[in-house]
């Protein structure tokens, strides 16, 4: 068993939480099912129907919007537990701002001209797509390795 921490835990804790259960997680579902919707709708709209460019206007935005709130969770607990600063945190970080910053790109291609949807916007979806498979297989081992956030108390 791991080591216990200053709260009794023998699992690392999350620094974020409410009624006890970790923020970072709850969050990120939305960034997660916005980006692969947005690639869905790129695949619509490259076979020809255009009238799908709004919606994917709205699920990047808030996808951004989503994930830079799931971020600040999630950067809360990596500074908040040391036991988790190592490379998988690390890498699971940096393929998440990685995605992000290219569906920031991606939506300001779109705003300046809704055509890049079914070609640029398309590939940049679907790098993001894959990136969101990596980062969270790093997500999960943080969890199921080394137990991130794992409530060790008893109900």
């Amino acid at each position: 068993m791991a080591s216990r921490n200053d709260e009794g835990h023998g699992h690392p804790q999350s620094t974020v939480k409410i009624a006890g259960h970790p923020l970072h997680p709850m969050l990120v579902q939305f960034p997660i099912v916005c980006f692969i919707l947005t690639f869905i709708f790129d695949i619509v709209y490259a076979r020809g129907q255009t009238d799908v460019a709004q919606w994917t206007i709205w699920l990047l935005g808030i996808g951004l919007g989503m994930g830079a709130l799931a971020a600040v969770a999630g950067f809360a607990d990596f500074l908040g537990e040391k036991r988790i600063q190592g490379s998988d945190a690390i890498k699971h970080a940096l393929a998440n701002v990685t995605a992000v910053a290219l569906e920031i790109v991606n939506l300001i291609l779109r705003l300046n001209n809704t055509d890049t949807i079914g070609s640029t916007g398309l590939y940049i979806s679907f790098v993001v797509v894959l990136i969101l498979l990596y980062s969270g297989w790093k997500g999960g081992k943080l969890v199921y390795r080394h137990g991130m956030g794992v409530n060790d108390t008893s109900p």
